[in-house]
């Protein structure tokens, strides 16, 4: 309890662009926080939804009867799903059409493709943040440690007696911010490199599925 109002008495004791950074860098870490436990619950239900769906899809027995039941869902299908509704709806636009078989399943990796990109962005969404977040703030915490100590023995040249007792609090003050900006980046890279590593695996199970649903269709296209 001892060590808390310490700290408590260090910000309030310290100087106004001291504060203000330690302000923003709290500000930075609450944010960061939301988008972690945010991400977490969008990583959660894509792989959720991955293994459903590839599930839904192995046992189908029509794809067809698939695209249908998924189109007439109240929801957007997202994910896996997503980029099988866009490649189906162009494959079947595309073979109505009498395209060549080449050219069908070319338009239909398009079609998947840009569906993938667009789930991707989903999933990286806030994910900059982070970065961001995690990579300035010892930075900005850094500042506002200089700024500190530089008041500090700004106050000591007007004393007549320089000592350590005199000097300490403000350095003391001052160290706090970095404390802060660490306490900020450290939480914002490990959930960066973890969420960017979880983005990776969905986008390789994604690209995995485009191509064995594309080599599903060549077969159609020739039977």
């Amino acid at each position: 309890m001892g060590t808390e109002l310490d700290l408590w008495a260090l910000v309030a004791h310290a100087t106004l662009p001291v504060q203000g950074v330690l302000t923003i860098l709290v500000l930075a870490s609450l944010l960061s926080w939301a988008v972690i436990f945010d991400r977490l619950r969008v990583m959660r239900r894509a792989r959720r939804e991955a293994d459903a769906f590839e599930q839904r899809f192995w046992s189908s027995g029509d794809l067809s009867t698939l695209y249908q039941a998924l189109e007439r869902d109240d929801q957007r299908p997202t994910g896996m799903a997503a980029v099988f509704v866009a490649g189906f709806r162009e494959f079947a636009r595309l073979r109505q059409h009498g395209g060549d078989p080449m050219a069908v399943v070319q338009g239909t990796q398009r079609s998947m493709r840009v569906a993938l990109s667009r789930e991707m962005d989903r999933l990286e969404t806030s994910l900059p943040f982070l970065a961001t977040v995690g990579s300035t703030s010892p930075y900005v915490g850094l500042f506002g440690t200089v700024w500190g100590i530089m008041h500090a023995f700004h106050a000591l040249g007007n004393q007549s007696q320089a000592t350590l007792a005199a000097v300490a609090p403000g350095i003391s003050e001052a160290l706090v911010a970095t404390a802060i900006g660490l306490f900020a980046a450290i939480p914002a890279v490990v959930a960066y490199n973890r969420f960017g590593a979880d983005v990776e695996r969905l986008e390789n199970r994604y690209n995995d599925f485009l191509e064995e649903f594309s080599v599903l269709l060549q077969r159609q296209l020739h039977t």
